[in-house]
Parts: structure tokens; sequence; C-alpha cells
């Protein structure tokens, strides 16, 4: 009888975890968002799929026209075109990482509505201090 009970346990345990297994990776799978670089995207990723865009924003490649900001991710291999219909982030620059959000268009320029941008962790003031947090 207490095997028995013993056994029930030991299977509604095991249930139990699966369960939450299989929850867990459900809820991470909406919060991990993954990029691709210019190289790995292609002609297949047009239409309405949402695509996210990482590279580096390519020197000379800034410009505003009729209010819409255009510029280039590179990754060193391949280029796309980027045109952004917003404000850019206080700390996007040329040569800066950025990742952008939004579809390819079938001439492979990517529409972008979200401009991330990447930076390091280090802060350095005005005067070329760098910000040390205390331990």
């Amino acid at each position: 009888m207490l095997d028995t009970a013993r056994a029930r346990l030991a299977v509604v345990g095991v249930a139990a975890a699966g369960v939450l297994g299989v929850l867990a990776v459900t809820g991470l799978q909406d919060n991990l968002v993954y990029y691709r670089t210019p190289s790995e995207i292609d002609a297949a990723d047009t239409g309405d799929d949402r695509v996210r865009l990482g590279g580096l924003v390519q020197k000379g490649s800034v410009s505003r026209e009729s209010g819409a900001l255009q510029f280039v991710l590179t990754d060193g291999a391949y280029d796309v075109a980027v045109t952004y219909d917003g404000k850019a982030p206080g700390i996007f620059r040329e040569g800066q990482g950025a990742i952008v959000e939004g579809t390819l268009d079938p001439q492979g320029a990517f529409l972008a509505d979200n401009v991330l941008v990447k930076h390091d962790n280090e802060y350095v003031d005005g005067s070329g201090q760098t910000y040390e947090p205390e331990s």
C-alpha cells in the first residue's frame, strides 16, 4: 500500500514538473528575441514578417529625407538600407551598434518602426572621467 502511494506521488510530481517546464519554456519564447545580421537576412524575409536586424551604422550613411531617418546597417560583409520614420535615440550615431525592428520590402530596403542603440556599459562624463560605481 505504501509503495502504491509513493508511486502515485512520483507520477503526480513528474507530471507537475513537466507542466511547469512547458509553461516556463512557452513564457520564455515570448521574451527571447533574436536578431539577424545583414548577411543572414534574405529575400524570403520580405512581406508582413517582422524581423529584427542588428549591425553597425555605416559611417557616412545617416541622412534625413522628408522627415525620415535613413541609414545603412552593416556587418562588414553585407549592407542593408534602413528607413525609420521617427526620432532617433539620443545616442544614435555613425559607427554605433544598432538593432532595428520592422519589415523588409521586396527591393531589400528595411522599413523600421523601432530603433534600439547598442552601447557599452561604461559611462564617461563630459570631462572624460569614467564613472565607477561603488562596490
